[in-house]
């Protein structure tokens, strides 16, 4: 049995921009158990995510001269819809900034990138053969949940609502807290069987880990890599 996340109008995928593709990847496949390697069915050779053989993202270097000079680290998210120009249409008509318009990427698919009205950054992807993610249950270190915490999620939830027809059914709207990220952005939530053990071995990265409860009373943590992407951490091993 498997659970997707990345059916339409949904988030399906996400890329680590980073400048140290050798530090970011130490830190995440020791943390999370995920594993970074060259597609050599790629053209491009690009550097693949995975988690037990199942693709969750790529990694992008911000040292190619196609990104702006002073671009910085950060982890990028694909919400999967059916027409990403009307969308974009849609989405600068609700208070959304574009960043970049609508284009083709290859033969991979459509993109746009834009900052919603709350202000984080998220890309509208319509897909040629990749669909999203797909995961067995309960698979540690797989992507589990998406959540954007703002001063006002209400707001947010209806502002992807008249953007894609349907709020995100496996996103979270919440209200900022002490225990969220400076700014409005969109987090992963992974999954993972021994929170524990995750934190111990952030912190032989020498990263600061912040905890808080969720509503439900379950330990919630922050991850940061050296260069600062943040991932959300759950204990899916607590859940019935």
């Amino acid at each position: 049995m498997t659970s997707r996340l990345g059916s339409l109008n949904e988030f399906c995928w996400m890329d680590l921009k980073t400048r140290d593709l050798p530090g970011t990847a130490a830190f995440f496949s020791e943390t999370l158990g995920w594993r970074f390697a060259v597609d050599e069915d790629d053209w491009r050779k690009a550097t693949k995510t995975t988690v037990e053989g199942h693709s969750i993202g790529g990694v992008s270097d911000l040292t190619n001269p196609v990104y702006p000079s002073g671009t910085p680290a950060h982890v990028a998210y694909y919400l999967a819809v059916d027409d990403v120009d009307r969308c974009t249409e849609a989405a600068a008509e609700h208070g959304a900034k574009v960043v970049v318009a609508p284009f083709d990427a290859g033969e991979q698919g459509r993109l746009a990138t834009l900052t919603d009205p709350a202000g984080a950054a998220f890309s509208l992807w319509r897909a040629n053969q990749f669909t999203g993610w797909d995961f067995p249950l309960h698979l540690t270190g797989a992507p589990h949940r998406m959540v954007l915490a703002c001063e006002q999620p209400e707001e947010a939830r209806q502002f992807y609502r008249r953007v894609t027809g349907s709020a995100p059914a496996c996103a979270d709207f919440v209200a900022a807290g002490v225990s969220d990220a400076t700014a409005p952005q969109w987090e992963l939530l992974v999954g993972v069987e021994d929170l524990p053990s995750v934190l111990v071995r952030a912190r032989r990265h020498g990263q600061e880990v912040g905890t808080w409860f969720d509503g439900a009373g379950r330990t919630i943590a922050r991850i940061t890599s050296p260069e600062g992407l943040t991932v959300q951490v759950r204990d899916i091993s607590l859940r019935s």
